[in-house]
């Protein structure tokens, strides 16, 4: 081989053996790059890495054992001993340790789909003391390790998969705590990256029962990760050491008082109904009897007086003639006619049995107008199911689901709630105006005047409707109210959520103010059952509309411009509040700007007054109008567009900020503006299906007791909510239902308040009129 060859082939080697090192140095590049992580390669070689789980571990059995030291935290002494017993029974795997880790919340999930609520279960936490509790047993003596050995290897039966479900925990001699337990909510602000803003969880730990706020408050930095102890604050723990002693309060002695007091009255009531309701059937039977053998004429001695099968016999009953085809020869003597006097009358106020029979009633009288009690019933239902959703929606672990279901088109229904309200306003003031002028056209109002004249005429008159209101809705009102402070002072100190409102102070403080109708006039903040706004607004517009009533009777131009005056201003106030807040009804919550524009009477007047102008014009035509076809399908087409255009209009648009200023103030306006065809139409004859189905008489019962439905259905979803051991999970079914038996519940219960309470006054008043008394014969 000559030299040229030989330099050939080592260069090819070289070339080869420079190959295979470039390729073996590419390759370890590559890998090296495959190996590394993204910040590694991209940022540092070397990063930290907290999960949701490690920020959101704000209380851990396991973190408590490992930072726990007895006697050297600032915690009471048989707090810290309990403590140390808690912890020894994790470590050696004991039963009843098990259990009170398990009843404690912990993060699980949904935190960014507004779940705030790790609860734990307040009612296993009591399951597991409850022996402890009831018998006031002694501590139980530390089992031996070899006892707990023992117990944990024993065979375990298998678990009941019938329908009845596993019994998981049967008390056992191993497994009884040794203590009383007690369970704590604490309130949590959590700062971290994985959230915007700063949020506030609640959250549920059983401990032992000599453990105090104080002291549970300690032990949360301590059972804390060290990610979630940087970044949370405990700032409130509820404990069950002061709980609310509900026959300590005056308040409760003074409902049971006064519901003892309408129970006794109620039975004599409805024992004397039916006792002279008797009475009157025995007679016409005798009398019967005597006439069928000709002797009623002899014991008349020739001087028959007819009876009047039809009298009233007590409280608006009528005894029943059981001897049609005789009711014209029924003569009694004069000695039975019996005249009832104030005291029977009162009396029989209390009648079960007659005021089921005045609510149940299928027949309207003359000075009222049939279509309002359909409408009275459907915007019920209405108000009762927006209700709803608002708690429902507040203690829910999925509670970005209702950003879900805002979009939805139909959901408008709900968002669009306020404007139930505004039914319930023109409906008000279109019976105040269409009664009064009725009323007084009759000659009834001037039993009030007395024969008097001018200004003092009217300031009888305005004062008589004034009493006539307070004593009508004062009753039922402050018996409620009553509930709600007791009620929700017990739910303060027993309830794993917090109550939605502080009636459990503001109750006690400003009771007096709902009693004056005032309280719309205060800040939200110090309101008493905050849903009464809309009893205290009427109430005020009620006083507006009975100085322009009264006004109205001899000078009627300077009562329509003072209608005027206040509709406009009330307008320009509400549009002036909208423009300077910035409020958008596309985007804001339906409740924003609470204090300043949805209670405030000022912004709500204008339904009020266009209800009692529709009233006066009712009243003026005697409800006879003559319409042409044309009109009435061009004034169905109108109401039906201004209404369905309200309520679904704002789907999905976008308004400048003066457009939604002149939409906040003239919306609820427009809206009693299309109810007013609507009245008017089915008073007049021009209702078709629509007056049919709002004049159904089913419908009559449920719409007079629509007060005390309204009274009494939020504390109906309150105590569903507020008696929960974990929160709602929200979902269209689960909703449905709730509302569904919420309003049930809601009808059952108004119906015996207002037999209790709204019904006898209502007779009381029209007994203390000025009137004939009753007589029965």
């Amino acid at each position: 081989m000559n030299n040229h060859a030989r330099l050939m082939i080592v260069l090819c080697t070289f070339l080869a053996i420079s190959a295979e090192k470039t390729a073996e140095s590419a390759d370890s590049v590559i890998l090296s790059h495959r190996t590394r992580s993204l910040p590694e390669i991209f940022e540092s070689p070397r990063m930290n890495w907290t999960t949701l789980s490690d920020a959101l571990d704000v209380f851990s059995a396991r973190n408590l054992a490992r930072n726990w030291v007895e006697g050297k935290y600032l915690v009471g002494e048989q707090c810290g001993k309990d403590i140390s017993r808690y912890i020894q029974g994790l470590k050696r795997e004991e039963p009843w340790a098990s259990k009170v880790d398990d009843a404690s919340g912990r993060y699980t999930n949904g935190f960014f789909w507004g779940n705030s609520y790790f609860t734990g279960s307040a009612t296993e936490c009591e399951y597991i003391g409850r022996d402890y509790v009831r018998r006031n047993q002694p501590a139980a003596p530390i089992p031996t390790i070899e006892e707990v050995r023992a117990f944990n290897a024993e065979p375990r039966k298998k678990a009941n998969d019938g329908l009845s479900g596993a019994n998981l925990l049967t008390q056992t001699f191993i497994d009884r705590p040794p203590y009383p337990l007690g369970f704590y909510m604490m309130r949590i602000s959590i700062n971290t990256t994985f959230s915007p803003t700063t949020r506030l969880i609640h959250f549920g730990v059983c401990l032992p029962y000599s453990c105090t706020a104080a002291d549970v408050t300690v032990l949360a930095k301590l059972a804390a990760s060290d990610v979630a102890a940087k970044h949370s604050i405990v700032e409130k723990v509820r404990d069950q050491h002061n709980l609310y002693d509900i026959f300590a309060d005056p308040v409760y002695w003074i409902l049971f008082g006064v519901t003892s007091v309408v129970l006794v009255l109620m039975i004599a009531g409805s024992g004397y109904d039916l006792y002279l309701t008797r009475m009157v059937a025995r007679k016409k039977r005798m009398i019967y009897d005597l006439e069928k053998h000709g002797k009623l004429d002899q014991l008349n001695n020739g001087n028959p007086k007819t009876l009047n099968v039809t009298d009233t016999v007590a409280n608006g009953s009528t005894p029943v003639n059981n001897n049609n085809d005789h009711e014209g020869s029924l003569r009694p003597p004069d000695k039975e006619i019996h005249k009832l006097s104030v005291l029977e009358e009162l009396l029989l106020s209390f009648s079960v049995p007659s005021n089921v029979k005045v609510i149940c009633d299928s027949n309207v009288g003359g000075d009222t107008i049939s279509t309002i009690h359909g409408l009275r019933a459907i915007s019920m239902a209405w108000v009762i199911l927006g209700h709803t959703c608002i708690v429902v929606f507040k203690y829910s672990d999925n509670m970005e689901y209702r950003k879900v279901v805002e979009r939805k088109f139909l959901f408008q229904t709900i968002t669009n709630g306020a404007f139930s309200v505004d039914t319930f306003f023109f409906m008000g003031g279109l019976l105040v105006s269409f009664l009064y002028f009725r009323t007084n056209a009759k000659g009834d109002l001037n039993k009030l005047t007395q024969g008097t004249r001018g200004f003092v005429a009217g300031t009888l008159k305005f004062i008589g409707l004034l009493l006539y209101r307070f004593c009508r809705l004062t009753a039922p009102y402050m018996f409620i109210l009553g509930v709600v402070e007791v009620s929700m002072k017990w739910f303060h100190s027993n309830s794993v959520f917090e109550p939605p409102t502080a009636d459990h102070y503001n109750c006690p403080n400003y009771w007096w103010r709902n009693l004056l109708y005032i309280n719309t006039l205060f800040p939200v903040d110090q309101m008493c059952m905050l849903w009464s706004w809309y009893v205290a607004d009427d109430t005020q517009f009620y006083i507006v509309g009975g100085v322009i009533l009264v006004l109205a009777t001899n000078h009627f131009k300077i009562a329509a411009s003072a209608v005027i005056t206040l509709l406009v201003s009330s307008w320009l106030t509400t549009g002036y509040i909208a423009l300077v807040n910035n409020h958008m009804p596309t985007s804001d919550d339906p409740l924003a700007l609470f204090d300043k524009i949805y209670d405030k009477p000022w912004t709500r007047l204008g339904p009020y007054l266009i209800g009692m102008s529709v009233g006066y014009f009712l009243f003026k035509t005697d409800c006879k109008v003559k319409m042409s076809k044309t009109t009435v399908v061009v004034g169905w087409l109108l109401s039906s567009a201004c209404l369905l255009s309200l309520l679904y209009g704002l789907y999905e648009a976008e308004l400048t900020p003066m457009t939604a200023a002149a939409y906040s103030s003239l919306s609820h306006s427009a809206w009693a503006l299309g109810l007013s065809w609507i009245v008017v139409a089915c008073s007049t004859g021009y209702g078709g299906y629509v007056n049919r189905i709002l004049s159904a008489p089913l419908l009559y019962p449920f719409s007079r007791v629509t007060y005390c439905a309204y009274l009494i259905h939020p504390m109906i979803i309150r105590l569903t909510a507020m008696n929960l051991d974990s929160p709602f999970h929200l979902g269209k079914d689960t909703v449905m239902i709730t509302f569904l038996g919420q309003l049930v519940l809601s009808y059952v219960l108004s119906f015996v308040i207002s037999i209790s309470f709204e019904a006898p006054v209502v007779s009381m008043l029209k007994i203390l009129a000025p009137r004939k008394r009753k007589r029965i014969q």
